[in-house]
């Protein structure tokens, strides 16, 4: 592309989109700030909780494939503009409720609204974009878009001491109806032609890909585990486990975002680098699954170490879907790319529901003290889920096992002679005797 024509598709359809997913990971992520102040205002336990900030997550998965289907109908700048809209009224509802029910009605509209804010931006690199700098672009929509966890710290504490969180609410409903109409006035339409060989291709092609299945349970067992962690879990280990204070808490949470910021743009280029040396994405994504495990056994057996550095490995792998969006593209044609990546994110989302959520029931089985749970119920919510990762690891790499395995089989263990070496002639001791000339002068 010419450089004036990559800065106005930057300008006119990168970032417009770009700032729709930042309101997303900002409403994704801003519960853990606001937890507390939900609990005391509303009265809500640990359980409620867990159901108010995962229904975000329900709500997301569920909406994932039609909105797939739907970006591949109609494009993504209508669907996202209208889907922004009913976020905004979500976000809206949600700063005047006094009740559960209406809070929890409100955050699921927003989970609605916001549920193509990531898949509607892949699809316009799709579209818009050469296809060897997808992966790289993918990078920095994530790496934009997490700038919302960014916000969700230290930036909105700073609101939340000077207006509260309902008036936090009523500026991200003004900002993401602003976003919405944005992406409605500036982004262009652009019309796809299907080719023969795509225009048979459905959902079921994306469901009946044996590499689909592959990668999607590792990718959905580390990526929503690490959202249901930052997104809400970890403030509550923190300061029940760590003894993290309010002041501290904001702090960790801040480092944490930066992180995951970091982590797109670096998962980004690591793949973009890759591909040109011909190594998949793949390979990739194994090492960020082993290393996340290893992060969530180091908190759950209490390893004498630094708590921000398994909590930036969590982190980071929040922004590992670079990695799994970069594998799904080399699977399926562009005209399956928003429902691919849709029916990727249903996993994804519905993890991160089932994680979030069921670390709040299993918390809930132990008593608090002074408003504290102890640390064998955090360990048990997080061992949990690590024994799933664990069992999706092993699944992901079986082929590899199997791929090793005939490898080794087929190496000769014992290596024939070589055929000059065959005919050797046998000689016999006496044979071998040299005699040598008797020396009349010589001594014994």
């Amino acid at each position: 592309m010419q450089i004036s024509t990559a800065c106005r598709r930057l300008a006119r359809v990168f970032l417009p989109f770009a700032a729709g997913y930042y309101l997303s990971y900002l409403f994704r992520t801003i519960n853990a700030l606001i937890a507390s102040q939900l609990s005391s205002d509303i009265g809500l336990g640990t359980a409620d909780l867990g159901l108010l900030t995962s229904v975000y997550f329900l709500v997301f998965a569920a909406a994932q494939i039609p909105v797939g289907i739907l970006l591949d109908r109609f494009g993504p700048r209508r669907v996202q503009s209208v889907l922004l809209l009913v976020a905004a009224v979500g976000a809206e509802l949600f700063a005047i409720s006094t009740g559960f029910l209406s809070l929890l009605i409100a955050r699921a509209m927003i989970g609605l609204g916001v549920a193509a804010a990531l898949t509607a931006g892949l699809k316009s690199i799709v579209l818009w974009f050469p296809a060897e700098r997808a992966a790289l672009l993918n990078g920095y929509m994530i790496m934009l878009g997490s700038l919302g966890a960014v916000t969700a710290t230290a930036p909105a504490e700073h609101l939340l001491a000077w207006m509260g969180w309902r008036q936090l609410f009523e500026i991200l409903a003004a900002a993401t109806a602003a976003a919405a109409m944005l992406i409605y006035a500036v982004v262009p339409e652009r019309v796809i032609v299907q080719s023969t060989a795509s225009s048979s291709a459905t959902l079921r092609s994306v469901f009946s890909d044996k590499r689909f299945w592959r990668i999607a349970p590792l990718s959905a067992t580390c990526v929503g585990s690490a959202w249901s962690l930052q997104g809400l879990w970890a403030s509550p280990w923190l300061m029940d486990v760590e003894g993290v204070d309010r002041a501290g808490l904001v702090g960790l949470l801040f480092i944490m975002s930066i992180v995951l910021c970091g982590g797109a743009w670096l998962f980004g280029a690591t793949v973009h680098c890759m591909r040109r040396r011909g190594t998949g994405a793949e390979t990739v994504l194994a090492i960020v699954a082993v290393l996340f495990i290893a992060a969530e056994l180091a908190l759950i057996l209490r390893v004498p170490m630094p708590s921000i550095l398994p909590w930036s490995v969590v982190a980071i792998v929040g922004a590992a879907t670079v990695i799994s969006f970069a594998a799904i593209a080399d699977y399926f044609p562009p005209e399956l790319a928003g429902r691919a990546n849709g029916a990727l994110n249903v996993l994804h989302f519905g993890w991160a529901f089932l994680a979030q959520y069921a670390m709040g029931m299993i918390l809930e089985q132990w008593s608090s003290s002074d408003g504290h749970r102890p640390v064998q119920a955090y360990q048990v919510a997080f061992g949990l889920n690590v024994a799933l990762q664990i069992a999706a690891l092993v699944c992901f790499a079986l082929p590899w096992c199997r791929s090793f395995a005939s490898w080794m089989s087929s190496i000769p263990f014992v290596i024939p002679a070589n055929a000059s070496n065959a005919a050797e002639s046998v000689v016999s001791y006496e044979d071998s005797v040299v005699l040598l000339p008797a020396d009349d002068g010589g001594e014994w």
